[in-house]
């Protein structure tokens, strides 16, 4: 009897302790705005050397840290070290983007009869929820967790005629990050009263490191037989363009840098490059289903990203024209990053034959999207 109290009592031990293999979520403080509130970030970490530092303004991935195939880390994702690069450079960086992910046309939908107005910051149109969208805004932490899957819980709450839009809006922005390398970013909303909901998140990649330079030799894969052309404002048209022999078909692996200046094809030219809409999916889903795969073959580093989204907004930095630098103080040049935005299609609210977009009073919106993130070290053991 005495033995089996020991080895029960060891047995208690074993179960009480903590995880060795768990993930840890470490709250801090990143800097303040110009009105002195203060800007919470919490770091998530896992024990192969993979980390996330999310910081509350914006709901933005401040950072993202990834081994490569001999285990030397590198930040792939592109943000700045202090609070003053975001309010200097707000170029969505990292950012929670809505109520409207992506573009509305003129800024303009319709809703029961009656007609909406938002911020016109995109030229003629309205960019990512209008001037002062959810990536330029406080969120509030409510919730960190430690492992075995560590994460933290932002919240927004965003009134009714924010920014045009009707309805009060409560957003949750959930990041996790497990001992599987598996960040994932979910995003909830609910309303009380019937509006249009697109969110998404807006982080800038470069396998190879942020500020390593070019990321044009990124080797891209996207499961998509169509995308949504757009017109010179970079509006979809409405059509679906079957991207079977164009600089958009990405069914097998490609290098981003092949095709991303080839102006024999009209959309490069609107674009600048890739700034549009791969259809995966023609609705929202109530699973995740593969995105795109990304990879840099210098580095071995690669994801996959997964989502219950339909489209995949793919923008291969084509905008950024190296007047600011980043964390390692070298200048953001066209080309050093990409996107890979999961969502509904672009101006969705306009367009016959797209996703819904509509949001009513006891219904909950929600994209997931999962980055399942690999160092390329067992590929190089084989």
């Amino acid at each position: 009897m005495k033995t089996m109290t020991a080895l029960g009592v060891i047995a208690a031990m074993a179960i009480a302790a903590p995880a060795a293999d768990a993930a840890t979520a470490k709250r801090g403080t990143f800097g303040k705005l110009a009105d002195g509130r203060s800007v919470e970030s919490v770091l998530l970490a896992n024990n192969r050397g993979v980390s996330a530092n999310i910081i509350a303004y914006g709901a933005s991935i401040q950072s993202l840290v990834l081994p490569d195939r001999a285990g030397k880390k590198a930040d792939i994702a592109l943000g700045h070290d202090d609070m003053d690069g975001y309010l200097k450079y707000p170029n969505f960086i990292g950012s929670t983007v809505g109520r409207f992910a992506n573009r509305i046309d003129g800024g303009r939908f319709t809703l029961d009869g009656r007609s909406y107005q938002t911020p016109l910051n995109d030229g003629v149109n309205s960019l990512h929820g209008g001037t002062a969208g959810f990536d330029k805004v406080l969120w509030n932490v409510v919730s960190v967790k430690n492992g075995p899957t560590a994460s933290v819980t932002l919240r927004y709450v965003s009134p009714d005629g924010d920014q045009g839009y009707p309805g009060t809006l409560t957003v949750d922005a959930t990041y996790s990050l497990d001992e599987a390398n598996n960040l994932t970013i979910e995003y909830k909303a609910t309303t009380d009263k019937a509006t249009i909901v697109n969110i998404s998140n807006h982080a800038y990649w470069n396998l190879g490191g942020e500020g390593s330079g070019s990321a044009m030799d990124h080797v891209v894969t996207i499961p998509a037989q169509s995308i949504t052309p757009v017109n010179e404002t970079l509006i979809p048209t409405g059509q679906f363009r079957p991207v079977a022999g164009t600089v958009f078909d990405f069914r097998t692996p490609r290098a981003i840098g092949d095709r991303v200046r080839d102006t024999r094809d009209q959309q490069i030219v609107y674009g600048r490059g890739y700034d549009h809409n791969w259809v995966i999916g023609r609705k929202v889903i109530n699973r995740t289903q593969l995105m795109a795969r990304v990879s840099d073959p210098k580095s071995g580093r690669s994801f996959e990203i997964w989502s219950n989204q339909p489209g995949l907004q793919f923008y291969s930095g084509n905008f950024m024209d190296g007047k600011f630098a980043g964390k390692s103080k070298r200048f953001y040049r066209q080309g050093d990053a990409i996107v890979m935005e999961p969502q509904i299609f672009p101006d969705a609210v306009n367009q016959k034959g797209f996703p819904e977009a509509r949001l009513e009073p006891g219904q909950t919106y929600r994209n997931v999207m999962t980055y399942k993130l690999s160092s390329g070290a067992t590929a190089a053991k084989r």
